[in-house]
């Protein structure tokens, strides 16, 4: 039997359903599946993908992958399934464990999780995450390790800060002045890729018309949000993380709070916000309306990031879609 107790699978032939969901747990040397009648444990590696797929094509259905974000473990076995036109769905963890805990499931383990992964996709059935273009996925890697030089080099800083050896100065000036090339060369590289592809200049351009989208912002929105103008207003919001939620129970009424999304999109946002409040005319009218009315800045602050993320989806959906327009998400 591959599902664990408490975790009962329900017939394909009684749900008439014509697809075989595979569950793959993703570990950083392994991966355990769940599906095919059977259960397995393959190294994550070449060897392994190359043996993940011949068992998928013995699969006498149609198969979809379901599989968590593991923190980059991923990414090979989720190119080569893009390649081989092989439907996978990555998902958000959290997702998948309110799923198990829903059904009652406690323990954990990689085979549970994988079985739990074939059960969310038979009973949730997402829709396989679009394969990405190259220059798409070079753009990601390169922003990424953007990212990471800076909060290198900011940690580097404060650290120096408190040096008294003279030798431990040095190192921690050399140091900077590495991350400083580093961080140059990523936004150099960044900028010639973009140029270099026609619609991710395109794309660029249209984002940095909004006041506050500098170029940066422009190519974290570009690589970490692809889907950015072709979703809807709310849909854009939450992915983004800038979406308040409710939390109500009967006559009380919680604060609603953001949660969820991309952090490095949110971020980006944050500091385009920072400088909208402060150039662009009917953002400053909003924001200072907020903080009229007794909304904290912060509170005020996501507001003006929650109307950026929809004023630059509406502008990447609709290339008529002018800036003028954009006094009408003040209210």
């Amino acid at each position: 039997m591959d599902a664990p107790p408490g975790l009962a699978y329900t017939s394909m032939s009684q749900n008439n359903i014509t697809t075989n969901y595979i569950g793959v747990d993703v570990a950083k040397k392994s991966l355990d599946l769940s599906g095919l009648g059977r259960s397995e444990e393959l190294p994550n590696d070449a060897k392994g993908h190359r043996r993940f797929l011949s068992l998928l094509a013995k699969s006498a259905q149609p198969v979809h992958v379901i599989l968590e974000a593991s923190g980059g473990y991923e990414q090979a076995l989720v190119r080569l399934l893009h390649e081989a036109k092989v439907a996978v769905s990555v998902l958000e963890p959290s997702r998948v464990r309110g799923f198990a805990q829903a059904k009652g499931l406690r323990a954990k383990t990689d085979p549970i999780d994988a079985s739990v992964l074939r059960a969310f996709g038979e009973a949730i059935r997402p829709q396989p995450s679009l394969a990405p273009r190259p220059e798409q996925l070079r753009l990601a890697e390169l922003v990424t390790r953007r990212a990471q030089l800076i909060e290198s080099e900011v940690a580097e800083s404060n650290r120096s800060a408190h040096y008294l050896d003279p030798i431990l100065r040095r190192q921690a000036g050399v140091y900077l002045r590495l991350l400083a090339r580093q961080i140059q060369q990523c936004e150099k590289v960044i900028a010639q890729l973009i140029e270099a592809n026609q619609s991710l200049r395109q794309r660029s351009q249209r984002l940095q018309q909004v006041c506050g989208v500098g170029s940066i912002t422009a190519a974290t929105l570009l690589a970490d949000m692809p889907e950015l103008g072709s979703l809807r207003d709310q849909s854009a919001a939450a992915l983004a993380g800038v979406a308040p939620y409710n939390n109500d129970s009967g006559p009380v009424r919680g604060i609603r709070c953001i949660r969820g999304g991309r952090a490095s999109v949110r971020r980006a946002l944050y500091m385009a916000a920072l400088s909208a409040v402060r150039y662009d005319a009917v953002l400053k009218r909003f924001y200072q309306r907020l903080r009229s009315a007794g909304k904290k800045p912060l509170v005020a602050l996501v507001a003006v990031m929650r109307k950026l993320i929809i004023l630059l989806n509406r502008m990447l959906k609709n290339p008529d879609f002018a800036l003028q327009s954009a006094s009408g998400t003040e209210n």
